[in-house]
C-alpha cells in the first residue's frame, strides 16, 4: 500500500508540473487528485488516521488549486501580451522624421531608417511634416510604415 501511495504521489506531482506546460486544467485536476489519494494512502499505510490524512490530504488539494490558478492566469496573460518583435512591434511606436517629400519620406523608429508614407484618413493632411517632427506609426505595410504626426500626449515618457 505504502508503493502505491508514493507512485501516486509521483504520477501527481508529474501531471501538475505538465499542467504548466499543457495548460487545459484536465493535467492539473488529475494531478490533485492523485496527489490526494497518494497522501492518504501514504499517511494510512504508515499508521496514521484520519485525523492526520485529512488535514494532509486538504492541503495537497488546496496546494495543487493554487498552483493550477497560478498557472492559468500567467498562460492567459501571456497570450494577451503585445508581440515585441518583428515589425508588427512597431505599431504604436513613436519615431522621427529624417526626411519627407508629399507623400512619402523616411523616418527613424526602433533603431532603424524605414520608409514611410502618410496614414490614409489622417485628419491633419494639410500639415506638412519637416524633419524632426515626431510621428506614430499606424501599420507596417511590407517594409513600408504608415504614420501620422505624433500628438503632444504621446511624446511624454
Amino acid at each position: 500500500m505504502t508503493t502505491l501511495g508514493f507512485a501516486l504521489l509521483l504520477i501527481g506531482a508529474m501531471l501538475v508540473v505538465a499542467e504548466a506546460h499543457v495548460p487545459g486544467g484536465v493535467f492539473g485536476v488529475s494531478g490533485g487528485v492523485a496527489l490526494i489519494a497518494g497522501g492518504i494512502l501514504v499517511i494510512a499505510a504508515l499508521g496514521g488516521g484520519a485525523a492526520l490524512a485529512v488535514p494532509v490530504a486538504v492541503g495537497l488539494g488546496l496546494a495543487t488549486v493554487g498552483w493550477a490558478l497560478l498557472v492559468t492566469r500567467k498562460v492567459a496573460g501571456a497570450q494577451h501580451g503585445r508581440i515585441r518583435s518583428g515589425a508588427e512591434s512597431l505599431c504604436g511606436s513613436v519615431g522621427t522624421v529624417r526626411g519627407w517629400s508629399e507623400p512619402a519620406g523616411q523616418v527613424f523608429v526602433g533603431g532603424a531608417l524605414w520608409r514611410a508614407r502618410r496614414s490614409w484618413g489622417d485628419v491633419d493632411d494639410a500639415v506638412p511634416l519637416h524633419e524632426g517632427d515626431a510621428v506614430v506609426v499606424e501599420r507596417v505595410d511590407g517594409l513600408t510604415l504608415s504614420v501620422r504626426p505624433a500628438e503632444e500626449w504621446e511624446l511624454i515618457a
